[in-house]
């Protein structure tokens, strides 16, 4: 997908941190940005937060799914479950709500679908940290895995990204993104991530790939050199360079 070719953007899991770094960055590139959330009083507060429209349904029972994704070209999936949602939930926005949210956008006709995943998700080799993270959360791991598995499968271009454990820092831009397998541990802030969903549709190298993140340590012997792009219509006053974020 050529940078300029971005109309209109679904951001699933808008309320979350990740979902409103997305917002924020995602506001100034591209002419429309549509959040989903299951709760009708957050609408004005995600308005405020950057999204152009703002679509109430519920990713594990939804109902006009298809018609709010009818025409939006990159569907990204921010959602996350709580810890916890381990004792207290048979189904996990993760696992179901991620492949409800699959299957709509393929019957939609949505170009590129990302995922906000989690290191430790997958049978590759983890470092000691993402295995202890796996077992702490195993049946949301195990969701997600679902849900990957699902993505691969799907007619559909992707990106999964498994990020490190999250924070709430600014965006550095400087993380290292590697192969299942890599062995990559530590922290990444939810901004970071947001850039790299955002920009994953729009980067060749992305396409079709699933990819561990972290941003500290850093891991410049494991670690892929990605060219990362980022959105850029004119309709929407952008450029094509892009700077880190002030904040969180």
């Amino acid at each position: 997908m050529d940078p300029s070719d971005v109309e209109t953007v679904f951001v699933a899991g808008a309320s979350g941190g990740t979902g409103r770094a997305a917002l924020r960055l995602l506001s100034s590139r591209v002419p429309t940005v549509r959040a989903l959330t299951s709760t009708p009083s957050k609408t004005e507060d995600l308005q405020a937060a950057g999204a152009d429209e703002v679509v109430v349904d519920d990713l594990l029972n939804p109902t006009a799914l298809t018609e709010a994704l009818s025409d939006v070209d990159v569907v990204l999936s921010a959602v996350g479950s709580n810890v916890t949602d381990v004792w207290s939930r048979d189904e996990y926005v993760d696992g179901t709500g991620t492949i409800n949210l699959l299957d709509s956008a393929v019957d939609a006709g949505v170009e590129a679908f990302v995922m906000e995943s989690a290191i430790g998700v997958g049978d590759e080799p983890a470092s000691p940290l993402a295995a202890a993270f796996d077992v702490v959360i195993q049946p949301i791991q195990r969701a997600k895995a679902a849900a990957e598995a699902a993505i691969r499968e799907a007619p559909i271009r992707h990106t999964i990204l498994r990020p490190g454990v999250l924070t709430s820092g600014p965006r550095t831009d400087t993380v290292s993104v590697a192969e299942p397998g890599a062995k990559l541990w530590g922290s990444v802030s939810r901004a970071d991530v947001a850039r790299l969903m955002i920009a994953s549709p729009v980067t060749p190298a992305a396409e079709d790939r699933t990819l561990e993140v972290v941003a500290k340590p850093s891991f410049p012997n494991r670690a892929l050199d990605i060219d990362w792009q980022l959105p850029r219509n004119e309709r929407a006053g952008t450029v094509s360079v892009d700077t880190p974020d002030d904040g969180p």
